[in-house]
């Protein structure tokens, strides 16, 4: 079965749901066109987002200042805190 989709007089497309459902395509979601040996393809366009994004926060906001992030490094390389702290010195 083909999938068709009708241009408007703006450029504009409706992919096709089977199509979108395919591609994992949502809402706001953007594709490219890519040109190869006379054919035409699309695909999504992905990789924009940092793959890390969803981490942020994690962690909270109660890490305080340099000071307390060093303890707790060194706590978690099993270091002696004022050792670390008589290096800074």
């Amino acid at each position: 079965m083909k999938d068709i989709a009708t241009v408007t007089s703006k450029g504009q497309i409706t992919v096709p749901l089977a199509v979108r459902s395919r591609l994992g395509l949502k809402e706001g979601d953007r594709i490219e066109f890519i040109n190869q040996d006379g054919r035409t393809t699309i695909r999504p366009v992905r990789g924009e987002e940092n793959p890390f994004s969803s981490f942020a926060g994690a962690l909270g906001t109660s890490a305080g200042g340099p000071q307390e992030i060093n303890a707790w490094i060194s706590e978690l390389r099993d270091e002696d805190t004022e050792d670390a702290e008589d290096k800074k010195s």
